[in-house]
């Protein structure tokens, strides 16, 4: 498909680092065709670090959130938000306040595409689910009719060529990754050399949380590993403005 058929796009997601692993083909490909890509984070990832002594919370999101500047920068993405919140705690926040700040966002922006977690978080971390449960809450109250959700998801095809990667990296929770069948993906993208250069570049600014597994798997595998992104199209509930 033709990226720019998706029109302006949102990206909501829950760390740094999840719009470059999930989409960064897809908001590069978009901005290249002159559409407007806006990315929000809920929380600056201050706990993603095995070694919080060497790397205490305060430190760490600073670090992060001057990554995501400059990786977005890469991407040509400039439109951000960040929404504040705690990392491993999105969970526990009562949603009222978070679906209205989306619905406002939502609102202001008036994307033609929303991009964010499935219902399952993709690799099943709670800030991730609460994050999804958000945006489908903000969707169903906010979202102009025609207004496309995706959700990131994953191939079994793709999930099977990958499992050893996800078992010997602990990539996923548990259970996880749930992968659809190849024709229920509404968006799957191979990215071309170019976009996948961006897209590599882009991660690599994010050296805190990528640097190791770039060490540990190569460069040439995990580059390959990164190559697609794919999107399954979700479906709105009956009270969705976007379902009328």
């Amino acid at each position: 498909m033709n990226v720019d058929e998706l029109g302006s796009i949102l990206g909501i997601w829950a760390h740094p680092d999840d719009e470059a692993y999930l989409s960064a083909g897809l908001m590069a490909m978009a901005r290249d065709a002159g559409s407007e890509v806006v990315c929000v984070t809920a929380t600056r990832g201050e706990r993603g670090t095995p070694d919080p002594l060497t790397w205490p919370p305060d430190r760490l999101a600073e670090i992060r959130q001057d990554e995501l500047t400059r990786s977005l920068r890469v991407l040509g993405v400039t439109k951000h938000h960040w929404l504040g919140y705690s990392d491993g705690e999105c969970a526990n926040v009562a949603p009222a306040e978070p679906v209205a700040r989306l619905s406002e966002l939502i609102d202001e922006i008036r994307p033609d595409t929303i991009v964010t977690f499935g219902p399952d978080g993709h690799t099943g971390h709670p800030d991730h689910q609460a994050v999804s449960a958000w945006v489908e809450s903000a969707f169903r109250r906010t979202a102009p009719a025609g207004t496309r959700l995706l959700h990131a998801a994953v191939s079994h095809d793709w999930a099977h060529r990958w499992s050893d990667v996800h078992r010997d990296f602990s990539i996923f929770q548990d259970g996880y990754p749930l992968a659809v069948d190849h024709d229920q993906l509404a968006v799957e993208l191979v990215l071309d050399d170019r976009t996948l250069a961006r897209k590599l570049r882009a991660l690599t600014e994010q050296a805190s949380q990528t640097s190791g597994l770039i060490t540990l798997m190569g460069l040439s595998r995990y580059t390959r590993w990164v190559s697609q992104e794919s999107f399954v199209e979700a479906t709105p509930v009956p009270d969705s403005p976007a379902a009328r």
